[in-house]
């Protein structure tokens, strides 16, 4: 498939609903005609956390909103959209499964292809939106549900390296805004926080430094934190807010140096494989940490890496990645039916023993 395609996406896993344009001549750099991203901040924010049937309902009221709105930014009709790309999993259920279900009325009412896209897969092939990163890449794929480090090999080609096998990091950095009484989004607030703070007052631990290989542990650490809190409020009465700051501090630095120790293990793995194409990125939202950010392209230049990163917009929950991720496996050939299902678990690579165990629902991850 060679001529040029205009892909709408649609992303609605968690708690941002979101509709994107993308569009891509063959052999040509993607351009993004339009992205639009209502987040929900503010109606989970009073219950300290994502609640996921608030998300779901909120996706159901804004998601032809969200289309609507990229459609007249990207000055189009349906009419211009030679496909519907929409995340298919893995995620919340009943968010995914209103992103579907909206994809699935567009294509019908349209006669237009159905493309189902992993979540996963739409952060792990923005390098490529953005910067043309070619195959084959190392890919740190760092959010709020997900830590991963993937060889990217094509658009539906990934082998993982290793992952956390407890709590990502973005869900770390909320559980700790939430001990230390910070807003949600938890990983924003931390991080301002910490910029004030001595990273080196309170000892966190570094999890699984002491083990061999490229997985990760970020629950001990948050129980550390938990710990040190409590340690601190026994004795002084209470947090003072030097206190706050110092405990986020050190809490991002203890998260830092172990994405910073575990890149450069995945990073040998990986130029064993490729030396010829030493190419590292990062996405995902804890992508947007600037000191996380910071420390992983001091990794690169020690090793002689080529470093990229997506724009911070683009490293927390967008559509303009599932538009892309679409059109990357339209364009091989790959698209669905009105079969597509919802699936709240979907591992990238399919071949590795999952991280977090399995049930009845498939592998976690």
């Amino acid at each position: 498939m060679t001529k040029t395609l205009t892909i709408l996406g649609l992303e609605s896993s968690c708690d941002d609903t979101a509709a994107a344009i993308v569009r891509q001549a063959s052999g040509a750099p993607a351009q993004i005609l339009s992205s639009v991203v209502l987040g929900q901040t503010a109606l989970h924010s009073p219950f300290g956390g994502v609640v996921p049937e608030i998300a779901a309902r909120a996706h159901a009221e804004k998601l032809d909103i969200c289309v609507r709105q990229a459609l007249t930014e990207a000055q189009m009709t349906l009419s211009d959209i030679d496909a519907i790309a929409v995340t298919a999993g893995p995620g919340l259920i009943g968010g995914v499964l209103s992103g579907v279900m909206c994809a699935k009325g567009i294509a019908a009412g349209t006669g237009k292809p159905l493309i189902g896209v992993n979540h996963l897969a739409g952060h792990a092939l923005t390098p490529r939106l953005t910067d043309q990163t070619a195959y084959p890449y190392l890919m740190l794929l760092v959010s709020g549900g997900h830590c991963q480090f993937l060889i990217v090999r094509g658009p539906e080609d990934f082998t993982r390296l290793g992952g956390t096998i407890d709590d990502a990091p973005g869900e770390a950095f909320d559980k700790t805004a939430r001990l230390l009484g910070l807003p949600q989004p938890g990983g924003p607030a931390v991080q301002a926080e910490a910029l004030n703070g001595n990273p080196k007052r309170f000892a966190f631990p570094r999890p699984l430094l002491d083990r061999p290989g490229c997985d990760m542990s970020f629950s001990g650490l948050k129980t550390a934190l938990l710990r040190t809190r409590d340690q601190v409020i026994a004795e002084k009465g209470g947090l003072t807010p030097q206190d706050r700051a110092d405990m986020c501090a050190g809490f991002q630095a203890a998260v830092a140096d172990v994405l910073a120790e575990k890149t450069r293990r995945a990073l040998a793995l990986y130029l064993f494989e490729h030396p010829a194409t030493p190419t590292i990125a990062v996405a995902g939202g804890v992508a947007a940490n600037t000191a996380i950010r910071a420390m992983l392209e001091s990794v690169c230049a020690e090793n002689s890496v080529t470093f990229t990163a997506p724009p911070l917009a683009l490293c927390t929950d967008n559509a303009a990645m599932i538009a892309y991720a679409g059109l990357e496996r339209f364009r091989a050939g790959g698209q669905d039916d009105m079969t597509l299902a919802a699936r709240p678990r979907w591992p990238l690579d399919k071949t590795s023993p999952a991280l977090l165990g399995s049930g009845k629902k498939g592998a976690k991850a």
